[in-house]
């Protein structure tokens, strides 16, 4: 079985073969049980913390299982607070072919889909982009964004200004006009895409901020207690999950469902119906377009594949 490092599963992700592998595997499809959700006690006073297990399979090509542990309270301890392993193996036979870096394929897979579902859903002519949340997947969204939308400007916001600040610094360096935001709800309204990577709990995006024709994509609520925006992001506007798990899972959505801001029904469709042309995407008369994403592993089996078959050309 291989081991493959993180230096090594970031290179063979770069996002122009990302992206396009993601479309692949959303139009072939594969067989993607609910994800395993675990709750561990940590006392009282203790954030919760999180164990997700989430396989994926193609019947007569391959296997994989990621394990991903979720502690909100490791940003006191200066860690990231998610961590993920990634073991592949061959569907024929159930031989063991590779364990991968998963936190660089969990990352690097959700800042694709997003993109995936902008090419789709932003604005063609987009210029302009918010990151609301600078960790590891934020950090990662303008690279992600400008291989499908001709991104030129990039306004980065996080609680902890110092990580904004070092974000927008490093694509300063990568010739990208990048600055921190210093009023939050302005920022909203000067760009057309914002694009939220959080684990907030209260929303962090009010509806009454954003452009009446932007896309907002959220990627971070991924739990029902979990949630980035307001009711008024989602009235009147235009709503795709990346799967129907999403209406299952996300606070995001379970709160404005339960008060009848909109219905599972009204949801415009899934990023494979967007891949496959089964749904159109965004059209001249859309308002607002939200795309929520709780992530999915055919994502990472997708992306495993890339790597593993890379690592085998080598």
């Amino acid at each position: 079985m291989k081991i493959i490092d993180t230096e090594s599963t970031r290179r063979a992700l770069p996002f122009d073969r990302l992206i396009p592998a993601l479309r692949e595997m959303f139009i072939a499809g594969c067989e993607v049980p609910l994800r395993h959700t675990h709750s561990l006690q940590a006392g009282k006073d203790a954030a919760p913390r999180t164990v997700l297990v989430m396989p994926a399979w193609q019947h007569d090509r391959y296997l994989g299982i990621k394990t991903v542990t979720i502690f909100p309270d490791n940003a006191q301890r200066g860690l990231p607070g998610l961590f993920s392993t990634y073991v592949l193996y061959d569907a024929r036979t159930g031989e063991p072919l590779a364990q991968i870096d998963g936190n660089e394929i969990t990352s690097r897979r959700t800042a694709a889909a997003s993109a995936l579902a902008a090419s789709y859903l932003a604005p063609a002519d987009t210029r302009s982009l918010l990151v609301v949340g600078c960790g590891r997947v934020g950090s990662l969204i303008p690279e992600a964004y400008r291989a499908v939308r001709p991104i030129e400007r990039v306004v980065v916001w996080d609680r902890d200004e110092s990580a904004a600040k070092a974000l927008a610094a490093r694509l300063c360096e990568q010739n990208i006009e990048a600055a921190v935001a210093p009023d939050l709800a302005q920022a909203m309204n000067d760009v057309d895409i914002v694009s939220c990577a959080t684990l907030a709990t209260q929303p962090v995006v009010q509806g009454a901020w954003l452009r009446p024709r932007s896309h907002l994509d959220l990627i971070g609520s991924f739990t029902p207690q979990m949630r980035e925006a307001d009711d008024a992001c989602f009235a009147g506007a235009r709503l795709f999950v990346d799967t129907q798990e999403a209406l299952q899972k996300s606070g995001e959505l379970l709160g404005p469902l339960s008060r009848g801001v909109f219905a599972a029904d009204d949801v415009a469709g899934e990023l494979a119906d967007l891949a496959a042309g089964r749904i159109q995407g965004r059209v001249e008369r859309d308002g607002r377009t939200v795309f929520k994403a709780v992530g999915t592993a055919l994502e990472d089996l997708a992306a495993a594949v890339v790597v593993y078959e890379a690592s085998n050309s080598n």
